[in-house]
């Protein structure tokens, strides 16, 4: 879950502002709206506004369009109260994580299609092999040499891209390859290099489950993406 939102402290509407009616210039004109003028706020009253105004955006940057805000008032009416809860801490926080995941996924539901698309034609192309996780991989050079186990250190070359083309890694680039340990990156690694013997090099397309998920990765990788990797694998140990 990419925010944690147990400590919601605030409102997301407090109701303090009121609107000044429609005024009509003249009947030929349409009734137009004068500018919302906002009270005076107190200290406690800019402060709880400030804490939705934040919360709603955060949570809005997630895919959530909208809450039961009765439901959220009252939860915390309840905590600042010390009332009973209508729900554990360990509830509140499945709850929270199973909303923000669906909400993701509808936000990325277009990507998600497209993903999938991609990897369903890209499947029955000549060359590329598919294991039963669901990761594909094409051969573009054979080696001869040994094959790494999952707890292996190994050295490998590679640079990583989306399916739009976007590079968002490269050791290439960096001038220098890296050493690593295979059970201890994305799960597409540890699956694809081991099918590589030393001296090879492979073209990988990771479904997002074998890759950074629901999640995505930093600014690079947004949730659920597929990721396409060429890996050369240059020797196993450190």
């Amino acid at each position: 879950m990419k925010r944690t939102y147990l400590t919601l402290t605030a409102l997301l509407l407090v109701g303090s502002f009121t609107t000044i009616n429609a005024q009509t210039k003249s009947k030929k004109k349409a009734a137009q709206k004068t500018p919302v003028v906002a009270p005076a706020l107190t200290a406690v009253d800019s402060a709880s506004y400030s804490f939705g105004f934040k919360i709603a955006q955060g949570l809005k940057a997630d895919g959530v369009t909208s809450l039961n805000y009765a439901m959220l008032s009252k939860a915390m009416e309840d905590v600042f109260k010390g009332d009973s809860s209508l729900l554990t801490d360990e509830q509140a926080s499945n709850a929270i994580g199973s909303f923000l995941q669906a909400a993701t996924k509808a936000k990325f539901s277009e990507a998600i299609a497209s993903n999938e698309k991609f990897l369903a034609e890209n499947k029955v192309k000549a060359g590329i092999k598919e294991t039963a996780s669901g990761l594909q991989y094409e051969v573009l050079t054979e080696g001869t040499g040994a094959k790494p186990k999952a707890e292996d250190f190994v050295t490998v070359h590679y640079k990583g891209s989306l399916l739009n083309g976007k590079q968002f890694d490269s050791s290439y680039d960096r001038g220098e390859p890296i050493n690593l340990q295979l059970n201890r990156v994305i799960p597409g690694w540890t699956e694809g290099v081991q099918l590589m013997s030393v001296g090879s090099k492979y073209k990988f397309y990771i479904p997002y489950k074998l890759g950074y998920g629901e999640n995505g990765a930093g600014q690079d990788i947004p949730p659920y993406s597929t990721l396409i990797f060429e890996v050369e694998l240059i020797k196993i140990g450190q």
